[in-house]
């Protein structure tokens, strides 16, 4: 007797994050009103979709969020992270220092500022994990695990 059914395949949630960079300034975004740390900046991020290549999700979520389109040329993956917290998570963090447009915020519900800060003199109340990133974007860090210990 053999049994057919397979048992269900773990998934992981990816997700892209974006270190825009201007003259040593990162662009951060303050979360509001979405549930997960509402009142912390991070950068432009979002899920991937499904089916789509990195810098495809992050040309998307850059144009979604800050009004700009950023050309997969100008794009570079700067670092992962393997990150656990109330699920498990692989994040992608690209760089891009040119884009085109205007920046602005296309998500006042859920991002309440968008701010550029010195890379090395960051807001206090920045989501740990993204604030990591960051640490190891500037310690050419590539790759990081958050939330195991």
């Amino acid at each position: 007797m053999s049994d057919t059914t397979r048992p269900e395949r773990f998934t992981l949630i990816v997700a892209v994050h974006l270190f825009l960079l201007h003259e040593g300034n990162i662009l951060l975004s303050r979360r509001y009103n979405t549930g997960y740390a509402d009142g912390q900046y991070s950068v432009i991020a979002g899920h991937l979709d499904g089916r789509e290549e990195i810098k495809v999700a992050m040309i998307r979520e850059a144009a979604e969020e800050a009004g700009i389109e950023i050309a997969p040329a100008d794009l570079e993956v700067i670092g992962v992270m393997h990150r656990l917290a109330n699920d498990e998570r692989v994040d992608f963090f690209l760089a891009a220092s040119s884009w085109q447009g205007e920046l602005r915020n296309c998500e006042p519900d859920k991002c309440d500022d968008l701010a550029w800060f010195e890379i090395d003199d960051l807001p206090e109340n920045v989501v740990p994990y993204v604030r990591r990133a960051i640490e190891n974007h500037r310690r050419s860090v590539w790759f990081d695990s958050f939330g195991w210990e």
